[in-house]
């Protein structure tokens, strides 16, 4: 089972949410479990893949690809979710091109330690993802101008928030409900070995 709730399959699907399944479809040709398990409610994964593709895969984007990848990575490290964790740690680590350092990378941020793997600005949207995370009712604009006196500006910090809102949207959302990857192809870059 990949979820506690039932998901419908393509062969159960109506037209509409033949068309919704059809938007979701990943470069692999799949749904994953992420979007399948709104099945039930298509126009919420309507919402859920428009919301997913303009917080992270979104051409203005400026923050790095593998930097999006980690800082989705380690919110959901701090949220406990798997799900997200495997998937979006995959691509980080594609991304990064370089296993040792995604190793670092990856030990660093399991021990809620990102200093120990970066520094600057790189470093600065971890603590915020940290803090907006784990205690958002404490934000202040002190939080925004440390990213600033790195040298992020504010479509960055836009970037970053809207990531970091993202998946703590998703991560609950996918533990709510007990989604699991049984099925899917895990990460979004293909692995052609």
């Amino acid at each position: 089972m990949a979820a506690w709730i039932e998901m419908i399959s393509d062969d159960e699907a109506d037209e509409d949410l033949l068309g919704v399944l059809k938007l979701a479809r990943t470069p692999h040709g799949t749904v994953d479990n992420v979007m399948r398990v709104h099945s039930l409610r298509p126009n919420t994964m309507r919402g859920h893949v428009i919301l997913y593709r303009a917080a992270l895969h979104d051409d203005a984007n400026t923050i790095p690809m593998w930097l999006q990848e980690t800082i989705s990575s380690y919110v959901s490290i701090l949220n406990d979710c798997p799900y997200s964790l495997a998937n979006h740690w995959a691509n980080a680590r594609h991304l990064i091109g370089d296993d040792a350092r995604a190793d670092q990378i990856e030990k660093a941020l399991h021990a809620k330690r990102p200093h120990e793997a970066f520094d600057g600005a790189e470093l600065a949207f971890l603590i915020y993802a940290e803090k907006l995370t784990l205690n958002p009712g404490a934000m202040a604009q002190a939080d925004v101008e440390a990213l600033k006196a790195e040298g992020v500006d504010d479509g960055q910090v836009l970037e970053a928030n809207q990531i970091i809102g993202y998946f703590n949207y998703v991560n609950r959302c996918l533990n709510g409900l007990g989604v699991t990857t049984d099925g899917d192809v895990v990460g979004y870059y293909k692995n052609t070995e």
